[in-house]
């Protein structure tokens, strides 16, 4: 056996053993991370903005710098309680502007119901299926917060659509999003979007629907990474990056 074999061997024992150890812990393994990929994809995309709708504290933002991203950040979170940390940390970051407000069809203000855990905070109403395979993610309050459109965000930032990921994470309120986008989409050189196999918030379009309004408007899957499950392993949602199919 030769020396370059047994390494080999010695490094293939070692990934399952680390496998094995995640899968013990219930994390997952994979070749590249979603970070990685999307990174990938906006360098390959030419796109030096991320519109970041629904940013929560920041995490998606941190991660996009993470993994090698040094272009412009535009983050909106509604919640006043989220926003005070958001602004803390992208204050820290001159090329990252967090922006206090939710993002819908239309301007004006609306109501948005305060999750447990923030993170799972809607417009919409939750469902049990949601509740089930979160459990302590329920409503606990609600805020007044202002409202406004990726439109009207794309002109007072000046973002040129053409290089730009516009991402939404606004719990089941994806399609008023999009909506509020208007002929912007067709022309954003990337999207991702949280999609769901079954309803966790009443009134929110499912994956096939989405799916099927990108490819009419140009759009193809470029990635999905796997997002929450049921009890019973049940996949009940992912989050899908789509790109312009310019390229077949």
């Amino acid at each position: 056996m030769t020396d370059q074999t047994m390494a080999n061997r010695a490094r293939e024992k070692a990934k399952l053993a680390l496998r094995k150890a995640m899968q013990r812990a219930d994390l997952e393994i994979g070749r590249g991370s979603f970070a990685g990929r999307l990174a990938a994809t906006l360098d390959a995309r030419d796109v030096d903005t991320v519109l970041d709708v629904g940013a929560n504290v920041g995490q998606y933002a941190a991660l996009l710098r993470s993994a090698g991203f040094t272009g412009r950040i535009i983050s909106c979170e509604p919640l006043s309680g989220a926003y005070a940390e958001l602004g803390q940390r992208a204050a820290k970051d001159p090329r990252w502007t967090a922006v206090n407000t939710a993002v819908g069809a239309e301007p004006g203000e609306i109501t948005i119901n305060v999750a447990a855990n923030s993170f799972s905070s809607s417009v919409r109403d939750m469902t049990d299926a949601h509740l089930r395979a979160a459990p302590g993610s329920g409503y606990v309050s609600s805020e007044r917060v202002p409202l406004t459109t990726v439109a009207e965000l794309v002109a007072e930032q000046r973002v040129d659509p053409t290089r730009c990921l516009l991402k939404i994470d606004t719990q089941g309120f994806e399609d008023e999003v999009l909506r509020g986008a208007g002929g912007l989409v067709g022309t954003l050189a990337a999207v991702q979007l949280e999609l769901s196999f079954v309803e966790l918030y009443a009134g929110q379009s499912l994956f096939d629907e989405l799916v099927a309004r990108m490819a009419a408007l140009g759009y193809r899957i470029q990635q999905l990474d796997p997002g929450i499950s049921d009890r019973d392993g049940r996949l009940l949602q992912v989050d899908g990056v789509f790109v312009l199919a310019t390229d077949g």
